[in-house]
Order: C-alpha cells, then sequence, then structure tokens
C-alpha cells in the first residue's frame, strides 16, 4: 500500500520539484527531496497541518512566499517531468524512505555547513549540499507514523 493515495498529477508534481530543486544531486539526493514532500503530507503538524494533497504540499504559501524555491523562482519546475523522474516519484510516494530524510520535514542548501538546528528542529543528517532537519518526536508525531 502507497504511504499517500496520489494521482497521476501528483506523480508529475512530486517529480518536477525533485528534479528542480536536486538534479545535481543525483538520483538519491532526489529521492530525499521527494521524501520530504511525502512527509509533510502525512505529518498534519507545525507548518503542515491540514495540507490534504501533493498539490497543497507543493503550493504550499507561508510567510508571504511558496514553501520551495523552485516554485517561487520558476526554474526547472515549470518544465515537463522525464521519465526518470516519474520513477523516482513513485518510488517516493509508494514507499521510500531513508536517511537523513526519512522523517525530515525541512531542507536547505545553506553554502556552509549545516547548523545543528534549524528554526528549533534537529538537524538529522546532510547528503551532498542539502541539509536535512526532521521535528522532535513530541511536536510532530504524524511524521513518524506515516
Amino acid at each position: 500500500m502507497a504511504r499517500v493515495a496520489y494521482t497521476e498529477n501528483d506523480v508529475n508534481l512530486v517529480a518536477r520539484m525533485m528534479r528542480a530543486e536536486a538534479e545535481g544531486e543525483g538520483q538519491l539526493g532526489m529521492l530525499m527531496v521527494g521524501n520530504v514532500i511525502v512527509n509533510r503530507l502525512v505529518a498534519n503538524c507545525l507548518d503542515f497541518r491540514d495540507l490534504r494533497s501533493i498539490y497543497d504540499v507543493i503550493f504550499q504559501i507561508q510567510g508571504g512566499n511558496y514553501s520551495f524555491e523552485a516554485v517561487q523562482k520558476g526554474n526547472v519546475f515549470y518544465n515537463r517531468a522525464r521519465g526518470v523522474e516519474k520513477r523516482l516519484a513513485k518510488r517516493v510516494l509508494d514507499s521510500w524512505r531513508e536517511h537523513p530524510s526519512r522523517f525530515a520535514l525541512w531542507y536547505f542548501n545553506p553554502y556552509a555547513p549545516c547548523p545543528p538546528t534549524w528554526y528549533g528542529q534537529p538537524f538529522t543528517g546532510q547528503y551532498k549540499l542539502h541539509c536535512f532537519y526532521e521535528p522532535a518526536a513530541d511536536t510532530c508525531e504524524g511524521v513518524y507514523m506515516g
């Protein structure tokens, strides 16, 4: 059974986002970005309460801007998804989870060493240029169950 219900449009959205945010970090980097997207959908806590679809996650606005830089700036996000990204997106939507993104709700590229916390959330690890952060268990149980 898939981690979340999804449509072919959802696969395309996740694939485009993974490519736009992490194409330079290879397939594993793209999978980790996709995992954060799915985690935000299943978490239902903190900044990600009441998100009901992949579309809601991708186009969420926080602080007056889209949550994902690729949506804000457009860049590769508005290109069509390629076959490889679609296959990776389906893996993430179905079941794929791996450290350091396994329970992560946030990632970013600091262009410097990863800080030990980001907005009070603990650092879980780094893959190439992206730093990953997950919520404390007592603040967001949903991400650890989904």
